[in-house]
């Protein structure tokens, strides 16, 4: 990610900037910085994901958001696209908004090179100071590797996996998927261009 300039910006600002911008924006308390584009293994990843993910489970409904949809964090006034979020339930969008959702169950992000230092810190920290938030899932785009951080009372718990048959099991909901699936024509040999 990169900032775009030293001006400090208001919400409404970005949100004006956001609706007419090509690229997307990360919003940091003022700040506008530029989210940095996907590889074709990112995007498999994530349309694998969505693929195997059912709609309802145990009869309760959940919704699934792919890249486009903004979360906003209060906390911290900030406002983020992340990679995948899972919603139980009818999504709860910010006031006066269509396109920002603010109670994720789950978040996942694929990492890059670029990206994982902040993801696996303080964006983590960031999605933390959700009330909804349960469960976060970090997918290595380069090899057969996965974080998973689920919140047990007031604490996160750490389970990583790193096997071609693993089977990625959701602490959150009743749901899982091998990574044989997940990672379903994935290239590791293909070189990140930046």
């Amino acid at each position: 990610m990169v900032a775009t300039t030293e001006k400090r910006y208001t919400v409404a600002e970005y949100f004006q900037l956001e609706e007419a911008a090509t690229d997307r924006h990360e919003y940091r308390d003022g700040e506008i910085i530029i989210m940095t584009g996907g590889t074709p293994n990112h995007n498999r990843i994530a349309l694998n994901f969505c693929r195997k993910f059912p709609l309802t489970i145990q009869n309760q409904a959940y919704d699934i958001f792919i890249n486009d949809l903004r979360l906003a964090i209060p906390a911290y006034n900030m406002y983020t696209y992340p990679d995948i979020m899972i919603v139980k339930g009818e999504p709860i969008l910010e006031r006066g908004r269509t396109d920002t959702i603010t109670n994720p169950q789950v978040i996942i992000e694929v990492l890059s090179k670029s990206t994982q230092d902040y993801n696996r810190g303080d964006k983590f920290k960031f999605y933390r100071s959700l009330d909804s938030f349960e469960e976060y899932i970090l997918i290595d785009q380069y090899g057969y590797y996965i974080e998973q951080f689920h919140k047990r009372g007031d604490h996160w718990a750490f389970r990583d996996y790193h096997a071609q048959e693993a089977i990625l099991t959701w602490f959150s909901l009743d749901f899982q998927i091998s990574l044989t699936d997940l990672y379903q024509r994935v290239d590791f040999t293909a070189i990140e261009v930046s």
